[in-house]
């Protein structure tokens, strides 16, 4: 028999710790006087006259839609929304069940823009092409009744009550936004729209540019429907010549510079406009302009077809008066298909406007991102008041047929913040965080490591090592870590070597070290050229982490050395040791409920993704692991990788006897029993998971948590532990701010940053579910912009938790993370398994995809897929570590 389906659980009250304190949200109150009506959604199917295929290019519908509008008059008057694609939705419901209809439109070619030129001959020299495409198209659309959604579901789960429709109503009032936006020419981005206006775009390298707009949707909450509106962000082209769009982006001097083999694969699919007609691009041609032929089919005098073979470049000099002179030596554009390419000189060509540039941002990019986009407090208030007023969401006629109506004003929530925790650090010393934050001046780390055999690893020429080496030995000392004096001061690289291939460099290198050192070293102090980007970073850590079994630290001190400088590095080495840098109160004294005086493991979970439209590089699941029970500040981490985009974790287990993989849950059990204090396995297990949206929840419920479960089954079929299960959301759109924030001594005015939340702060009223047992966290301080709250779902909770428990535990965790003298906005697990996969990810190179590999939505278009590659298997004598902090 089918066990039950798990649904999120309710919620079983609030909490009452914390000291109160009102707050701002960006949620707009939202009054609904209609519910005995009800929405009656239909399916929309077109297809062209004589031909069975539907309709598929994108965009049309809107168009075709608007035609019927003005011709008949079923729809002509009636208020309804569209999703641009098979979705439409009335208020009431339309004269029949199924209503038929026929339209004409001139241009249906997604190429085809507003200003058609008809002077335009297509390069592959079909005459009866030319003719076809410039006709009319007869599209025939067809509705067809599929069922009604009650605008009562939409009440009722206001006051908690289930109901099977209200995701539904809610889907149509998103629907009815966009459509809205559309109808203003802006970029659809989910529930985030763009404007084409100059002053919301910024230019962060590389021909892109950070367009700013904004979010809106529906939400229920416990204080009724609301509007949550916020300030967005997306990368978008640079509008302009593609010649100076290609220079931009892969930073050359001129166009003779270009790489053609990555040009192809940016340009791929983006829109451009050639003669005042637009066009997707399908490729680049294979000969240059001046070498590329194709067929030419003309009529003579006397009506006859000739053919005859030309160039791209002889038919525009000759034909269209135009004379490539900029690209006759460089390839074209093809806009056409594989068996009827047609071809543009390439200088002729323009990208269009509001382009999403969904390629993989450099460093230098997200800096200049995260630069553009940062908004204060109070920069982000008005924004987002400027947006709503700007909406006319009031006097959109779908929303008013529906009896919605959006309050102006942010509305008011109640918070509560909480105490930080108390840590120890050396000698049992007490200390209490201040803003969220702590510092180790003049203080010993609670658990400090010894190190007796390492070495200085220099790839970076001209760095003073002797200074770096008399900084480590005074902050090492002075933070009670023993860290002897070097068998050798540095392994310099020989100059002539910093030229060849990254993986050789790494070997040689290597190589010497292991050679020259009388024993394995424990630790490698690494010091890199280059910052995040060096591409000696991940080779170098697969050999000595994977082959070599040694923990190592890499750094590039871009600054003159100081020691709160080193001191970070030295947290990061002292727990790589499995060392305690800080350590909870409650967590040395036994006293945190439910875990301390039950064995208790916790996890971590993250499935990270490649870029978008890398549908050949695999996604990376990581599970971090509590060890040492009583102790929750001791991790470890399991990584698999698994099929690109696979949200959920395919690895959690699997039968020892079918596979040498046991699976993650085996693996983190075995360690955790043979750690725990008295070798018990847990009773209880509670699991932070990262990165899943709502819509999610019940795979998340009833495929990973079912899988858990499986493997403890099979790990002890006598043995059932309770669980619990928590979802941590960082990608949400809800932001709070001080409603009564301090005063400055001397002017009285509260200064931007002011607004900005104090570090915990917990939120589970008003804007939260309105059945869900959820709660909003900003554990961390907002020392640069708006601080982003941290949305926790508990999904599931045998343990027995009440709210102030796991609120106080959430927010404790907060503190555990061993890199930082300051409170993280996630709790700590969830953050090492983001560590974690992306240090694995480094170890295993994902070639550039092929234009076969992945299609334009990111889909793999052969029919198998190819082999997950697997990545290798971390040294014994390492794979229990905190590697990754």
């Amino acid at each position: 028999m089918e066990a039950p389906k798990r649904l999120p659980m309710a919620r079983i009250g609030t909490g009452s710790k914390g000291q109160s304190t009102p707050l701002l949200s960006n949620h707009c109150s939202v009054t609904v006087s209609k519910n005995d009506g009800y929405f009656c959604h239909y399916n929309v199917a077109m297809s062209y006259d004589g031909d069975r295929d539907s309709v598929q290019v994108k965009g049309i519908g809107r168009k075709v839609l608007d035609e019927v509008c003005k011709i008949y008059g079923e729809l002509k008057n009636l208020n309804f929304a569209y999703d641009g694609e098979k979705n439409l939705f009335t208020v009431g419901s339309l004269s029949k069940n199924r209503l038929d209809f026929t339209v004409v439109l001139e241009e249906v070619s997604s190429r085809v823009g507003r200003n058609r030129n008809p002077d335009l001959i297509l390069l592959e020299g079909d005459a009866k092409r030319k003719r076809r495409q410039s006709r009319s198209k007869t599209i025939k659309v067809e509705l067809n009744y599929v069922t009604k959604i009650p605008m009562k579901a939409i009440a009722d789960a206001l006051r908690g009550l289930e109901s099977e429709n209200f995701q539904e109503a809610l889907r149509v009032l998103d629907i009815i936004l966009r459509q809205h936006a559309s109808n203003r020419d802006c970029l659809l981005v989910r529930q985030s729209f763009f404007h084409n206006y100059p002053r919301n775009r910024i230019d962060i390298g590389g021909g892109v540019q950070a367009c700013r707009g904004f979010h809106s949707s529906f939400r229920a909450t416990q204080g009724g429907l609301t509007l949550n509106i916020d300030v967005s962000n997306t990368i978008i082209l640079e509008t302009g010549p593609v010649l100076e769009f290609l220079i931009k982006n892969q930073n050359v001097n001129n166009a003779y510079r270009i790489d053609w083999n990555k040009a192809k694969r940016m340009l791929k699919n983006l829109r451009i406009q050639a003669n005042g007609i637009e066009f997707k691009i399908t490729g680049l041609s294979d000969n240059t302009c001046r070498n590329q032929r194709f067929l030419l089919r003309q009529k003579n005098g006397n009506g006859e077809v000739q053919e005859s073979e030309i160039t791209v470049y002889d038919y525009f000099a000759r034909h269209k008066m135009i004379i490539p002179k900029q690209s006759a030596d460089m390839p074209c554009i093809n806009v056409g298909k594989p068996k009827r390419p047609c071809y543009f000189p390439i200088e002729l060509c323009e990208l269009v406007s509001l382009q999403r540039y969904t390629k993989a941002l450099t460093n230098l990019q997200r800096t200049q991102l995260v630069t553009a986009t940062r908004q204060l407090p109070e920069e982000k208030i008005k924004a987002v008041q400027n947006s709503l007023r700007s909406s006319g969401y009031n006097d959109e006629p779908m929303l008013r047929s529906c009896g919605i109506t959006i309050q102006p004003n942010l509305s008011v929530v109640e918070g509560r913040v909480l105490r930080p925790p108390n840590l120890l650090v050396g000698k049992d010393e007490e200390i209490i965080p201040q803003n969220g934050r702590w510092n180790f001046n003049k203080k010993r780390l609670y658990h400090p490591v010894s190190i007796k055999s390492w070495a200085i690893v220099n790839f970076s020429s001209g760095y003073d090592t002797y200074h770096l080496k008399e900084f480590i030995k005074k902050n090492a000392r002075e933070k009670g870590m023993d860290i002897k004096a070097p068998y050798k001061i540095i392994f310099e690289e020989k100059s002539d070597f910093r030229h060849i291939p990254a993986e050789v460099r790494v070997e040689k290198m290597y190589a010497n070290v292991m050679g020259s050192m009388p024993e394995r070293p424990q630790f490698l102090l690494c010091i890199l050229p280059e910052r995040k980007n060096s591409d000696l970073y991940g080779p170098w850590k697969r050999r000595c982490l994977v082959d070599g079994g040694v923990i190592t630290q890499c750094i590039a001190p871009t600054k003159p050395l100081n020691d709160q400088y080193i001191t970070n590095v030295l947290l990061k080495i002292n727990a790589k040791f499995g060392g305690v840098n800080s350590f909870l109160s409650t967590e040395r004294y036994e006293s945190i409920p439910h875990v301390s005086t039950v064995p208790t493991l916790i996890l971590g979970m993250d499935v990270s993704h490649g870029s978008p439209g890398r549908a050949d590089v695999p996604s990376i699941a990581a599970v971090a692991s509590s060890r040492c029970w009583p102790q929750i500040t001791r991790y470890r981490a399991t990584v698999r990788t698994q099929s690109s985009k696979v949200e959920m974790i395919q690895s959690l287990f699997k039968p020892v006897d079918n596979t040498q993989d046991k699976g993650i849950i085996r693996e983190v059990l075995e360690e955790f029993t043979a750690t725990a204090n008295g070798r018990r396995k847990p009773e209880h297990i509670i699991i932070f998971r990262d990165g899943v949206s709502e819509s999610q929840f019940n795979q998340v419920l009833n495929f990973e948590l079912s899988q858990i479960i499986e493997a403890c089954k099979h790990f002890d079929e006598k043995w059932e532990p309770k669980f619990a299960l928590i979802v941590a959301q960082k990608n949400h759109h809800t932001r709070f701010f001080l409603a009564d924030p301090p005063q400055t001594p001397h002017r009285g005015r509260p200064s931007p940053a002011q607004l900005n939340v104090q570090p915990g702060t917990i939120i589970d009223k008003n804007v939260c579910h309105p059945r869900n047992n959820d709660f909003y966290l900003c554990a961390q301080a907002g020392m640069i912009g708006t601080t982003r709250p941290t949305h926790y779902h508990v999904l599931h909770d045998e343990i027995g938790f009440t709210a102030d428990e796991i609120q106080e535990l959430v927010h404790s965790l907060s503190y555990t993370y061993q890199r930082s003298t300051s409170a993280v906005s996630l709790v700590a697990p969830v953050c090492y398994a983001h560590l974690a996969a992306a240090q694995m990810a480094q170890f295993v190179k994902f070639d550039e995809h092929t234009e076969t590999s992945s299609s334009s939505h990111g889909g793999v278009t052969s029919a198998a897929a190819p082999p997950v590659p697997q990545l290798p298997r971390l040294h014994h004598s390492v794979r229990n570590s905190m590697f990754f902090c």
